[in-house]
Protein backbone atom coordinates (compact mmCIF):
# COMPACT_ATOMS: atom_id res chain seq x y z
CA UNK A 1 0.00 0.00 0.00
CA UNK A 2 1.37 3.40 -0.98
CA UNK A 3 1.71 6.34 1.36
CA UNK A 4 -1.45 8.47 1.71
CA UNK A 5 -0.92 11.82 0.01
CA UNK A 6 -2.05 14.52 2.39
CA UNK A 7 -3.06 18.04 1.50
CA UNK A 8 -0.49 20.72 2.27
CA UNK A 9 -1.22 23.16 5.05
CA UNK A 10 -1.45 26.87 4.24
CA UNK A 11 2.05 27.43 5.63
CA UNK A 12 3.51 24.81 3.29
CA UNK A 13 2.38 26.69 0.15
CA UNK A 14 5.07 29.03 -1.23
CA UNK A 15 4.33 32.75 -0.99
CA UNK A 16 4.65 33.28 -4.77
CA UNK A 17 1.65 30.98 -5.23
CA UNK A 18 -0.54 32.93 -2.80
CA UNK A 19 -2.52 36.08 -3.44
CA UNK A 20 -1.08 39.26 -1.95
CA UNK A 21 -3.98 40.08 0.35
CA UNK A 22 -1.61 41.97 2.66
CA UNK A 23 -1.80 44.83 0.15
CA UNK A 24 -5.26 45.44 1.60
CA UNK A 25 -4.22 45.14 5.26
CA UNK A 26 -0.67 44.32 6.30
CA UNK A 27 -1.79 43.16 9.75
CA UNK A 28 -4.92 42.15 11.62
CA UNK A 29 -4.31 45.14 13.88
CA UNK A 30 -4.59 47.48 10.88
CA UNK A 31 -7.89 45.82 10.02
CA UNK A 32 -9.17 46.25 13.58
CA UNK A 33 -8.15 49.91 13.54
CA UNK A 34 -10.10 50.56 10.33
CA UNK A 35 -13.06 48.62 11.69
CA UNK A 36 -13.26 51.04 14.62
CA UNK A 37 -12.95 53.99 12.20
CA UNK A 38 -15.78 52.54 10.10
CA UNK A 39 -18.10 52.35 13.11
CA UNK A 40 -17.43 55.99 13.98
CA UNK A 41 -17.85 57.21 10.40
CA UNK A 42 -21.04 55.23 9.92
CA UNK A 43 -22.80 57.23 12.61
CA UNK A 44 -22.73 60.24 10.26
CA UNK A 45 -25.28 58.57 7.99
CA UNK A 46 -28.07 59.09 10.50
CA UNK A 47 -27.54 62.86 10.31
CA UNK A 48 -28.96 62.91 6.77
CA UNK A 49 -32.29 61.34 7.66
CA UNK A 50 -35.19 63.69 6.86
CA UNK A 51 -32.96 66.22 5.04
CA UNK A 52 -32.61 64.75 1.54
CA UNK A 53 -35.11 67.18 0.04
CA UNK A 54 -32.21 69.68 -0.09
CA UNK A 55 -30.12 68.92 -3.21
CA UNK A 56 -26.83 70.01 -1.61
CA UNK A 57 -27.50 67.72 1.34
CA UNK A 58 -28.32 64.85 -1.03
CA UNK A 59 -24.96 65.32 -2.76
CA UNK A 60 -23.18 65.36 0.62
CA UNK A 61 -25.00 62.17 1.56
CA UNK A 62 -23.72 60.41 -1.58
CA UNK A 63 -20.14 61.49 -0.81
CA UNK A 64 -20.26 60.41 2.84
CA UNK A 65 -21.98 57.12 1.96
CA UNK A 66 -19.34 56.34 -0.66
CA UNK A 67 -16.52 56.99 1.79
CA UNK A 68 -18.11 54.66 4.35
CA UNK A 69 -19.04 51.99 1.81
CA UNK A 70 -15.55 51.83 0.31
CA UNK A 71 -14.01 51.34 3.74
CA UNK A 72 -16.60 48.66 4.59
CA UNK A 73 -15.88 46.90 1.28
CA UNK A 74 -12.17 46.69 2.05
CA UNK A 75 -12.80 45.28 5.52
CA UNK A 76 -15.28 42.78 4.10
CA UNK A 77 -13.00 41.56 1.30
CA UNK A 78 -9.97 41.11 3.56
CA UNK A 79 -11.90 39.17 6.20
CA UNK A 80 -13.63 36.89 3.68
CA UNK A 81 -10.55 36.16 1.58
CA UNK A 82 -8.43 35.42 4.65
CA UNK A 83 -11.21 33.18 5.94
CA UNK A 84 -11.31 31.32 2.61
CA UNK A 85 -7.57 30.58 2.82
CA UNK A 86 -8.30 28.21 5.70
CA UNK A 87 -11.85 27.76 6.95
CA UNK A 88 -10.52 26.15 10.13
CA UNK A 89 -8.60 29.32 11.10
CA UNK A 90 -10.71 30.72 13.93
CA UNK A 91 -8.98 34.13 13.86
CA UNK A 92 -10.26 34.94 10.39
CA UNK A 93 -13.61 33.27 10.97
CA UNK A 94 -13.97 35.74 13.83
CA UNK A 95 -13.07 38.74 11.61
CA UNK A 96 -15.49 37.52 8.95
CA UNK A 97 -18.33 37.10 11.46
CA UNK A 98 -17.52 40.51 12.94
CA UNK A 99 -17.79 42.42 9.67
CA UNK A 100 -20.78 40.40 8.44
CA UNK A 101 -22.69 41.17 11.62
CA UNK A 102 -21.75 44.85 11.51
CA UNK A 103 -22.69 45.27 7.85
CA UNK A 104 -26.26 44.27 8.72
CA UNK A 105 -26.24 47.12 11.23
CA UNK A 106 -24.69 49.45 8.65
CA UNK A 107 -27.43 48.64 6.13
CA UNK A 108 -30.05 49.45 8.73
CA UNK A 109 -28.41 52.86 9.39
CA UNK A 110 -28.95 53.83 5.76
CA UNK A 111 -32.34 52.17 5.38
CA UNK A 112 -34.09 55.57 5.43
CA UNK A 113 -32.56 56.58 2.08
CA UNK A 114 -34.77 54.81 -0.45
CA UNK A 115 -38.11 55.44 1.34
CA UNK A 116 -37.19 59.11 1.72
CA UNK A 117 -36.29 59.50 -1.96
CA UNK A 118 -39.60 57.90 -2.90
CA UNK A 119 -41.51 60.28 -0.67
CA UNK A 120 -40.23 63.31 -2.59
CA UNK A 121 -42.15 64.95 -5.51
CA UNK A 122 -41.91 63.25 -8.92
CA UNK A 123 -39.99 66.14 -10.48
CA UNK A 124 -37.51 66.32 -7.59
CA UNK A 125 -34.63 64.57 -9.40
CA UNK A 126 -34.85 66.77 -12.47
CA UNK A 127 -35.01 69.97 -10.43
CA UNK A 128 -32.19 68.88 -8.10
CA UNK A 129 -29.85 68.14 -11.01
CA UNK A 130 -30.64 71.53 -12.52
CA UNK A 131 -29.74 73.16 -9.20
CA UNK A 132 -26.66 71.02 -8.36
CA UNK A 133 -24.90 69.85 -11.51
CA UNK A 134 -22.76 67.25 -9.63
CA UNK A 135 -25.94 65.24 -8.99
CA UNK A 136 -26.10 64.39 -12.72
CA UNK A 137 -23.82 61.40 -12.04
CA UNK A 138 -26.48 59.89 -9.77
CA UNK A 139 -29.37 60.26 -12.23
CA UNK A 140 -29.49 56.59 -13.32
CA UNK A 141 -29.27 55.41 -9.71
CA UNK A 142 -32.09 57.71 -8.59
CA UNK A 143 -34.34 56.88 -11.54
CA UNK A 144 -33.76 53.19 -10.88
CA UNK A 145 -34.95 53.69 -7.30
CA UNK A 146 -38.14 55.35 -8.53
CA UNK A 147 -38.90 52.31 -10.71
CA UNK A 148 -38.83 50.18 -7.58
CA UNK A 149 -41.40 52.32 -5.76
CA UNK A 150 -44.09 49.57 -5.58
CA UNK A 151 -41.59 47.28 -3.82
CA UNK A 152 -40.01 49.64 -1.30
CA UNK A 153 -41.20 49.51 2.30
CA UNK A 154 -41.64 52.17 4.93
CA UNK A 155 -38.54 53.51 6.66
CA UNK A 156 -39.22 51.38 9.74
CA UNK A 157 -39.75 48.18 7.75
CA UNK A 158 -36.67 48.84 5.59
CA UNK A 159 -34.65 49.19 8.79
CA UNK A 160 -36.11 45.93 10.07
CA UNK A 161 -35.32 44.02 6.85
CA UNK A 162 -31.80 45.47 6.79
CA UNK A 163 -31.19 44.54 10.41
CA UNK A 164 -32.06 40.86 9.81
CA UNK A 165 -30.08 40.52 6.57
CA UNK A 166 -27.25 38.74 8.36
CA UNK A 167 -29.74 36.22 9.77
CA UNK A 168 -31.22 35.65 6.31
CA UNK A 169 -27.76 34.70 5.04
CA UNK A 170 -27.39 32.04 7.76
CA UNK A 171 -28.45 29.04 5.61
CA UNK A 172 -25.71 29.75 3.07
CA UNK A 173 -23.14 30.31 5.80
CA UNK A 174 -24.11 27.06 7.54
CA UNK A 175 -23.88 25.14 4.24
CA UNK A 176 -20.46 26.67 3.54
CA UNK A 177 -19.05 25.83 6.96
CA UNK A 178 -20.43 22.28 6.87
CA UNK A 179 -19.14 21.45 3.39
CA UNK A 180 -15.81 23.32 3.49
CA UNK A 181 -14.68 22.98 7.10
CA UNK A 182 -16.51 20.13 8.85
CA UNK A 183 -17.22 17.49 6.21
CA UNK A 184 -14.57 14.92 5.42
CA UNK A 185 -14.49 12.54 2.48
CA UNK A 186 -13.32 8.92 2.27
CA UNK A 187 -9.91 7.64 1.21
CA UNK A 188 -9.97 6.18 -2.31
CA UNK A 189 -7.35 4.57 -4.54
CA UNK A 190 -5.95 6.40 -7.57
CA UNK A 191 -4.97 4.80 -10.89
CA UNK A 192 -1.69 3.54 -9.36
CA UNK A 193 -3.36 2.00 -6.35
CA UNK A 194 -2.23 4.75 -3.97
CA UNK A 195 -4.53 5.77 -1.13
CA UNK A 196 -5.70 9.35 -1.68
CA UNK A 197 -7.82 11.58 0.53
CA UNK A 198 -10.82 12.58 -1.60
CA UNK A 199 -11.69 16.29 -1.56
CA UNK A 200 -13.99 18.57 -3.51
CA UNK A 201 -10.81 19.96 -5.07
CA UNK A 202 -9.43 16.70 -6.45
CA UNK A 203 -12.80 15.05 -7.21
CA UNK A 204 -12.96 16.61 -10.68
CA UNK A 205 -9.71 14.89 -11.61
CA UNK A 206 -10.87 11.48 -10.37
CA UNK A 207 -14.25 11.65 -12.13
CA UNK A 208 -12.39 12.28 -15.42
CA UNK A 209 -10.08 9.30 -14.88
CA UNK A 210 -9.62 6.82 -17.73
CA UNK A 211 -9.86 4.09 -15.09
CA UNK A 212 -13.59 3.49 -14.74
CA UNK A 213 -13.24 1.92 -11.29
CA UNK A 214 -11.50 5.07 -10.04
CA UNK A 215 -14.18 7.45 -11.26
CA UNK A 216 -16.94 5.15 -9.98
CA UNK A 217 -15.26 4.96 -6.56
CA UNK A 218 -14.81 8.74 -6.40
CA UNK A 219 -18.42 9.31 -7.48
CA UNK A 220 -19.84 6.94 -4.86
CA UNK A 221 -17.50 8.17 -2.11
CA UNK A 222 -18.31 11.84 -2.71
CA UNK A 223 -22.07 11.43 -2.69
CA UNK A 224 -22.03 8.98 0.20
CA UNK A 225 -20.43 11.76 2.27
CA UNK A 226 -23.21 14.18 1.32
CA UNK A 227 -25.86 11.54 1.92
CA UNK A 228 -24.84 11.35 5.59
CA UNK A 229 -25.84 15.01 5.96
CA UNK A 230 -28.83 15.05 3.60
CA UNK A 231 -31.40 16.15 6.19
CA UNK A 232 -29.18 18.97 7.48
CA UNK A 233 -28.39 20.24 3.99
CA UNK A 234 -32.03 19.92 2.91
CA UNK A 235 -33.02 22.07 5.88
CA UNK A 236 -30.38 24.70 5.06
CA UNK A 237 -31.43 24.82 1.39
CA UNK A 238 -35.17 24.98 2.01
CA UNK A 239 -34.56 27.65 4.67
CA UNK A 240 -32.67 29.68 2.08
CA UNK A 241 -35.56 29.27 -0.39
CA UNK A 242 -38.06 30.29 2.31
CA UNK A 243 -35.99 33.42 2.93
CA UNK A 244 -36.19 34.28 -0.79
CA UNK A 245 -39.95 33.76 -0.74
CA UNK A 246 -40.26 35.85 2.44
CA UNK A 247 -38.39 38.78 0.90
CA UNK A 248 -40.44 38.53 -2.31
CA UNK A 249 -43.73 38.60 -0.40
CA UNK A 250 -42.52 41.37 1.91
CA UNK A 251 -41.59 43.52 -1.10
CA UNK A 252 -44.87 42.74 -2.88
CA UNK A 253 -43.44 40.76 -5.80
CA UNK A 254 -45.56 38.09 -7.44
CA UNK A 255 -42.82 35.50 -6.95
CA UNK A 256 -39.25 34.98 -5.76
CA UNK A 257 -38.21 34.83 -9.43
CA UNK A 258 -39.67 38.28 -10.10
CA UNK A 259 -38.00 39.56 -6.93
CA UNK A 260 -34.65 38.39 -8.26
CA UNK A 261 -34.96 39.54 -11.89
CA UNK A 262 -37.05 42.72 -11.83
CA UNK A 263 -34.57 44.95 -9.93
CA UNK A 264 -32.13 44.45 -12.83
CA UNK A 265 -34.85 45.10 -15.41
CA UNK A 266 -34.58 41.53 -16.76
CA UNK A 267 -37.88 40.30 -18.20
CA UNK A 268 -39.13 37.06 -16.60
CA UNK A 269 -39.46 35.71 -20.13
CA UNK A 270 -35.65 35.62 -20.39
CA UNK A 271 -35.57 32.96 -17.65
CA UNK A 272 -38.52 30.98 -18.94
CA UNK A 273 -37.38 31.22 -22.57
CA UNK A 274 -33.97 29.81 -21.62
CA UNK A 275 -35.53 26.77 -19.93
CA UNK A 276 -38.04 26.31 -22.76
CA UNK A 277 -35.33 26.61 -25.43
CA UNK A 278 -33.16 23.98 -23.74
CA UNK A 279 -36.13 21.64 -23.31
CA UNK A 280 -36.98 22.04 -26.99
CA UNK A 281 -33.42 21.03 -27.87
CA UNK A 282 -32.96 18.33 -25.22
CA UNK A 283 -32.55 15.65 -27.91
CA UNK A 284 -29.12 17.16 -28.68
CA UNK A 285 -27.96 16.19 -25.19
CA UNK A 286 -29.50 12.72 -25.58
CA UNK A 287 -27.54 12.40 -28.85
CA UNK A 288 -24.34 13.40 -27.03
CA UNK A 289 -24.93 10.68 -24.43
CA UNK A 290 -25.47 8.09 -27.21
CA UNK A 291 -22.28 9.14 -29.03
CA UNK A 292 -20.29 9.17 -25.79
CA UNK A 293 -21.53 5.70 -24.85
CA UNK A 294 -20.49 4.40 -28.28
CA UNK A 295 -17.06 6.09 -28.34
CA UNK A 296 -16.27 4.89 -24.81
CA UNK A 297 -17.25 1.36 -25.85
CA UNK A 298 -19.66 0.96 -22.94
CA UNK A 299 -22.58 -1.46 -22.71
CA UNK A 300 -24.10 0.90 -20.14
CA UNK A 301 -23.29 4.57 -19.55
CA UNK A 302 -23.52 5.81 -15.96
CA UNK A 303 -23.51 9.29 -14.44
CA UNK A 304 -19.86 8.84 -13.40
CA UNK A 305 -18.93 8.36 -17.09
CA UNK A 306 -20.14 11.83 -18.06
CA UNK A 307 -16.92 13.72 -17.46
CA UNK A 308 -14.35 11.30 -18.88
CA UNK A 309 -13.04 12.43 -22.30
CA UNK A 310 -14.30 10.29 -25.18
CA UNK A 311 -10.86 10.32 -26.78
CA UNK A 312 -8.14 8.43 -24.94
CA UNK A 313 -5.03 10.61 -24.81
CA UNK A 314 -2.22 10.74 -22.28
CA UNK A 315 -2.96 13.15 -19.45
CA UNK A 316 -0.85 16.28 -19.79
CA UNK A 317 0.63 17.70 -16.59
CA UNK A 318 0.35 21.47 -17.11
CA UNK A 319 2.31 23.39 -14.49
CA UNK A 320 0.80 26.73 -13.55
CA UNK A 321 3.38 28.85 -15.42
CA UNK A 322 2.75 26.86 -18.59
CA UNK A 323 -1.00 27.24 -18.04
CA UNK A 324 -0.54 31.01 -17.88
CA UNK A 325 1.26 31.01 -21.23
CA UNK A 326 -1.42 28.86 -22.88
CA UNK A 327 -4.17 31.22 -21.68
CA UNK A 328 -2.27 34.28 -22.96
CA UNK A 329 -1.90 32.66 -26.38
CA UNK A 330 -5.61 31.89 -26.47
CA UNK A 331 -6.53 35.45 -25.49
CA UNK A 332 -4.19 37.02 -28.08
CA UNK A 333 -7.14 38.24 -30.25
CA UNK A 334 -8.16 40.60 -27.40
CA UNK A 335 -5.07 42.74 -28.02
CA UNK A 336 -2.01 44.08 -26.23
CA UNK A 337 -3.82 46.18 -23.64
CA UNK A 338 -5.91 43.24 -22.41
CA UNK A 339 -2.86 40.97 -22.23
CA UNK A 340 -0.85 43.58 -20.33
CA UNK A 341 -3.58 43.69 -17.68
CA UNK A 342 -3.50 39.87 -17.56
CA UNK A 343 0.28 40.01 -16.99
CA UNK A 344 -0.18 42.57 -14.26
CA UNK A 345 -2.54 40.21 -12.46
CA UNK A 346 -0.03 37.37 -12.56
CA UNK A 347 2.88 39.51 -11.36
CA UNK A 348 1.06 41.58 -8.74
CA UNK A 349 -0.37 38.74 -6.67
CA UNK A 350 -3.99 38.59 -7.77
CA UNK A 351 -4.06 34.78 -7.68
CA UNK A 352 -4.11 32.18 -4.90
CA UNK A 353 -3.11 29.14 -6.92
CA UNK A 354 -3.11 25.82 -5.08
CA UNK A 355 -5.40 23.84 -2.79
CA UNK A 356 -4.44 23.60 0.88
CA UNK A 357 -5.97 22.07 3.98
CA UNK A 358 -9.12 23.99 4.94
CA UNK A 359 -9.12 26.21 1.85
CA UNK A 360 -12.47 26.95 0.27
CA UNK A 361 -13.15 24.70 -2.71
CA UNK A 362 -13.85 25.78 -6.27
CA UNK A 363 -12.73 29.04 -7.82
CA UNK A 364 -13.83 32.67 -7.89
CA UNK A 365 -12.83 36.24 -8.64
CA UNK A 366 -13.51 38.78 -5.90
CA UNK A 367 -12.43 42.20 -4.77
CA UNK A 368 -13.68 45.75 -4.45
CA UNK A 369 -13.13 49.26 -5.82
CA UNK A 370 -10.02 49.86 -3.71
CA UNK A 371 -8.40 46.42 -3.95
CA UNK A 372 -7.03 44.28 -6.70
CA UNK A 373 -9.46 41.79 -8.26
CA UNK A 374 -8.35 38.65 -6.43
CA UNK A 375 -8.65 35.11 -7.85
CA UNK A 376 -9.04 31.94 -5.79
CA UNK A 377 -8.05 28.75 -7.60
CA UNK A 378 -7.48 25.14 -6.57
CA UNK A 379 -5.09 24.49 -9.47
CA UNK A 380 -4.39 20.80 -10.08
CA UNK A 381 -2.24 20.88 -13.25
CA UNK A 382 -4.76 19.73 -15.85
CA UNK A 383 -6.42 21.35 -18.86
CA UNK A 384 -9.61 22.10 -16.95
CA UNK A 385 -7.59 24.13 -14.47
CA UNK A 386 -6.13 26.12 -17.36
CA UNK A 387 -9.66 26.84 -18.55
CA UNK A 388 -10.64 27.85 -15.00
CA UNK A 389 -7.70 30.28 -14.91
CA UNK A 390 -8.93 31.87 -18.17
CA UNK A 391 -12.48 32.01 -16.76
CA UNK A 392 -11.61 33.67 -13.45
CA UNK A 393 -9.19 36.13 -15.04
CA UNK A 394 -12.03 37.07 -17.38
CA UNK A 395 -14.03 38.08 -14.32
CA UNK A 396 -11.08 39.92 -12.83
CA UNK A 397 -10.19 41.89 -15.95
CA UNK A 398 -13.87 42.78 -16.36
CA UNK A 399 -13.74 44.15 -12.80
CA UNK A 400 -10.43 45.91 -13.51
CA UNK A 401 -11.82 47.74 -16.56
CA UNK A 402 -15.08 48.54 -14.82
CA UNK A 403 -13.43 49.99 -11.71
CA UNK A 404 -10.93 51.99 -13.76
CA UNK A 405 -13.67 53.47 -15.96
CA UNK A 406 -16.76 53.88 -13.80
CA UNK A 407 -17.33 55.88 -10.62
CA UNK A 408 -17.76 53.80 -7.45
CA UNK A 409 -21.56 53.70 -7.64
CA UNK A 410 -21.54 52.10 -11.13
CA UNK A 411 -18.35 50.03 -10.88
CA UNK A 412 -20.03 46.72 -10.04
CA UNK A 413 -21.65 44.89 -12.95
CA UNK A 414 -24.86 42.99 -12.36
CA UNK A 415 -25.02 39.20 -12.15
CA UNK A 416 -26.61 38.90 -15.59
CA UNK A 417 -23.39 40.27 -17.12
CA UNK A 418 -21.06 38.62 -14.61
CA UNK A 419 -20.46 35.36 -16.50
CA UNK A 420 -20.09 36.90 -19.96
CA UNK A 421 -16.48 38.08 -19.77
CA UNK A 422 -15.28 34.92 -18.04
CA UNK A 423 -16.94 32.66 -20.60
CA UNK A 424 -15.72 34.74 -23.56
CA UNK A 425 -12.20 33.94 -22.36
CA UNK A 426 -13.02 30.23 -22.22
CA UNK A 427 -14.56 30.32 -25.71
CA UNK A 428 -11.48 32.04 -27.18
CA UNK A 429 -9.16 29.61 -25.41
CA UNK A 430 -10.89 26.44 -26.64
CA UNK A 431 -11.12 27.86 -30.18
CA UNK A 432 -7.36 28.51 -30.11
CA UNK A 433 -6.58 25.04 -28.74
CA UNK A 434 -8.72 23.27 -31.38
CA UNK A 435 -7.32 25.33 -34.27
CA UNK A 436 -3.64 24.90 -33.35
CA UNK A 437 -3.87 21.12 -32.80
CA UNK A 438 -2.57 18.95 -35.65
CA UNK A 439 -2.81 15.53 -34.00
CA UNK A 440 -6.21 14.01 -34.76
CA UNK A 441 -6.76 12.36 -31.38
CA UNK A 442 -5.90 15.53 -29.48
CA UNK A 443 -8.10 17.61 -31.77
CA UNK A 444 -11.04 15.31 -31.10
CA UNK A 445 -10.25 15.48 -27.40
CA UNK A 446 -10.50 19.28 -27.56
CA UNK A 447 -13.72 19.15 -29.58
CA UNK A 448 -15.08 17.02 -26.74
CA UNK A 449 -13.82 19.66 -24.28
CA UNK A 450 -15.90 22.33 -26.03
CA UNK A 451 -18.88 20.01 -26.07
CA UNK A 452 -18.37 19.56 -22.33
CA UNK A 453 -18.23 23.33 -21.83
CA UNK A 454 -21.61 23.69 -23.50
CA UNK A 455 -23.03 20.65 -21.70
CA UNK A 456 -21.91 21.86 -18.26
CA UNK A 457 -22.44 25.59 -18.75
CA UNK A 458 -25.66 25.57 -20.76
CA UNK A 459 -27.51 22.25 -20.35
CA UNK A 460 -26.36 21.59 -16.79
CA UNK A 461 -26.90 25.12 -15.49
CA UNK A 462 -30.36 25.32 -17.05
CA UNK A 463 -31.19 22.01 -15.40
CA UNK A 464 -30.10 23.71 -12.16
CA UNK A 465 -32.29 26.69 -13.07
CA UNK A 466 -35.25 24.39 -13.64
CA UNK A 467 -34.63 22.81 -10.22
CA UNK A 468 -34.62 26.27 -8.62
CA UNK A 469 -37.88 27.18 -10.33
CA UNK A 470 -39.57 23.93 -9.23
CA UNK A 471 -38.39 24.20 -5.62
CA UNK A 472 -39.27 27.89 -5.23
CA UNK A 473 -42.72 27.42 -6.77
CA UNK A 474 -43.35 24.43 -4.50
CA UNK A 475 -42.55 26.41 -1.35
CA UNK A 476 -44.50 29.42 -2.65
CA UNK A 477 -47.53 27.12 -2.87
CA UNK A 478 -47.01 26.08 0.75
CA UNK A 479 -45.66 22.61 -0.04
CA UNK A 480 -42.74 21.64 2.24
CA UNK A 481 -39.70 19.94 0.71
CA UNK A 482 -37.79 17.17 2.50
CA UNK A 483 -34.46 15.65 1.52
CA UNK A 484 -36.44 12.84 -0.14
CA UNK A 485 -38.46 15.37 -2.18
CA UNK A 486 -35.33 17.20 -3.32
CA UNK A 487 -33.68 13.91 -4.31
CA UNK A 488 -36.78 12.91 -6.27
CA UNK A 489 -36.96 16.23 -8.16
CA UNK A 490 -33.24 15.99 -8.96
CA UNK A 491 -33.54 12.39 -10.15
CA UNK A 492 -36.42 13.18 -12.51
CA UNK A 493 -34.57 16.13 -14.01
CA UNK A 494 -31.51 13.96 -14.68
CA UNK A 495 -33.69 11.34 -16.38
CA UNK A 496 -35.26 14.03 -18.59
CA UNK A 497 -32.02 15.81 -19.47
CA UNK A 498 -29.78 12.79 -20.12
CA UNK A 499 -32.31 10.59 -21.89
CA UNK A 500 -33.00 6.87 -22.25
CA UNK A 501 -29.39 5.73 -22.77
CA UNK A 502 -28.18 7.05 -19.41
CA UNK A 503 -28.27 4.95 -16.24
CA UNK A 504 -29.26 7.57 -13.66
CA UNK A 505 -27.44 6.20 -10.60
CA UNK A 506 -29.13 6.74 -7.26
CA UNK A 507 -26.03 8.51 -5.88
CA UNK A 508 -26.63 11.43 -8.27
CA UNK A 509 -29.90 12.12 -6.47
CA UNK A 510 -27.79 13.87 -3.78
CA UNK A 511 -26.02 16.20 -6.22
CA UNK A 512 -28.28 19.16 -5.39
CA UNK A 513 -26.69 19.10 -1.92
CA UNK A 514 -23.24 20.18 -3.15
CA UNK A 515 -24.21 23.18 -5.29
CA UNK A 516 -23.27 26.41 -3.42
CA UNK A 517 -24.89 28.62 -6.06
CA UNK A 518 -28.34 27.50 -4.91
CA UNK A 519 -27.82 29.86 -1.98
CA UNK A 520 -27.70 32.80 -4.41
CA UNK A 521 -31.25 32.91 -5.71
CA UNK A 522 -31.70 32.39 -9.44
CA UNK A 523 -28.01 32.87 -10.19
CA UNK A 524 -27.22 29.76 -12.21
CA UNK A 525 -29.34 30.47 -15.32
CA UNK A 526 -27.00 33.37 -15.95
CA UNK A 527 -24.16 30.94 -16.67
CA UNK A 528 -26.20 29.72 -19.65
CA UNK A 529 -27.30 33.16 -20.86
CA UNK A 530 -23.75 34.38 -20.19
CA UNK A 531 -22.32 31.54 -22.28
CA UNK A 532 -24.68 32.39 -25.13
CA UNK A 533 -23.66 36.06 -25.02
CA UNK A 534 -19.98 35.08 -24.70
CA UNK A 535 -20.20 32.81 -27.74
CA UNK A 536 -21.59 35.73 -29.72
CA UNK A 537 -18.76 38.01 -28.55
CA UNK A 538 -16.04 35.41 -29.24
CA UNK A 539 -17.39 34.74 -32.74
CA UNK A 540 -17.40 38.44 -33.63
CA UNK A 541 -13.92 39.01 -32.11
CA UNK A 542 -12.45 36.17 -34.17
CA UNK A 543 -14.25 37.15 -37.37
CA UNK A 544 -14.22 40.97 -37.21
CA UNK A 545 -11.03 41.78 -35.28
CA UNK A 546 -10.41 45.24 -33.80
CA UNK A 547 -13.91 46.61 -34.38
CA UNK A 548 -15.43 43.75 -32.38
CA UNK A 549 -12.69 43.95 -29.72
CA UNK A 550 -13.46 47.64 -29.20
CA UNK A 551 -17.17 46.90 -28.75
CA UNK A 552 -16.31 44.13 -26.32
CA UNK A 553 -13.91 46.30 -24.28
CA UNK A 554 -16.71 48.89 -24.20
CA UNK A 555 -18.90 46.22 -22.62
CA UNK A 556 -16.19 45.47 -20.03
CA UNK A 557 -15.93 49.15 -19.16
CA UNK A 558 -19.68 49.65 -18.71
CA UNK A 559 -19.91 48.19 -15.20
CA UNK A 560 -23.38 48.83 -13.82
CA UNK A 561 -23.94 52.13 -15.60
CA UNK A 562 -27.09 50.78 -17.32
CA UNK A 563 -29.35 47.72 -17.12
CA UNK A 564 -27.61 44.48 -18.21
CA UNK A 565 -29.92 43.85 -21.15
CA UNK A 566 -29.16 47.37 -22.48
CA UNK A 567 -25.38 47.07 -21.92
CA UNK A 568 -25.26 43.84 -23.93
CA UNK A 569 -27.55 45.21 -26.61
CA UNK A 570 -25.26 48.25 -27.09
CA UNK A 571 -22.36 45.84 -27.58
CA UNK A 572 -24.32 43.93 -30.22
CA UNK A 573 -25.88 41.01 -28.28
CA UNK A 574 -29.67 40.94 -27.77
CA UNK A 575 -30.57 38.57 -24.92
CA UNK A 576 -34.32 39.27 -25.07
CA UNK A 577 -34.44 36.85 -28.02
CA UNK A 578 -33.63 33.10 -28.00
CA UNK A 579 -31.19 33.66 -30.89
CA UNK A 580 -27.89 33.66 -28.88
CA UNK A 581 -28.84 30.46 -27.01
CA UNK A 582 -30.10 28.80 -30.20
CA UNK A 583 -26.79 29.67 -31.92
CA UNK A 584 -24.89 28.03 -29.05
CA UNK A 585 -26.99 24.87 -29.41
CA UNK A 586 -26.32 24.93 -33.15
CA UNK A 587 -22.59 24.98 -32.36
CA UNK A 588 -23.14 22.01 -30.02
CA UNK A 589 -24.70 20.05 -32.90
CA UNK A 590 -21.83 21.01 -35.25
CA UNK A 591 -19.32 19.71 -32.70
CA UNK A 592 -21.31 16.47 -32.41
CA UNK A 593 -21.08 16.09 -36.19
CA UNK A 594 -17.29 16.51 -35.98
CA UNK A 595 -17.12 13.95 -33.20
CA UNK A 596 -19.11 11.35 -35.18
CA UNK A 597 -16.91 11.80 -38.26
Amino acid sequence: MGEVKKLKTREEISSECKWDIEKVYATNEAWEKDFEILKKKAEKIKDFSGKLSQPTVLLDYFKVKEDISRLADKLFIFAHLKSDEDRANSTYQSLKDKIDTYLAELRSLGAFFVPEILSLPEDYIEKSIAEVKDLEMYKFLLEDILKMKPHVLSKELEELVASVSDCLEAPGNIFSMLTNADMTFPIIKDESGNDIELTEGNYSGFVRSKDRSVREAAFKALFSAYDKFKNTIATSLTSSIKNNVFIAKTRKYSSALESSLKPNNIPLEVYDNAINTINSNIESLHRYVRIKKKLLGLEEIHMYDLYVPVIDIEKENIEFKKGVEIVKEGLHPLGKEYLSIFDEGIKEGWIDVYENKGKRGGAYSWGCYDTMPYVLLNYNNDLNDVSTLAHEMGHSIHSYYSRKTQPYIYADYELFCAEVASTTNEALLIHYLINRETQKSKKLYLINQELEQIRTTVFRQLMFAEFEKITHESIEKGNPLTAKDLCSIWHELNVKYFGPDMIVDEEIDMEWARIPHFYSDFYVYQYATGYAAASAFAKSILEQGNEAVNKYIGFLKSGGSDYPINILKKAGVDMTTPAPLEATLQRFNELLDMLEQ
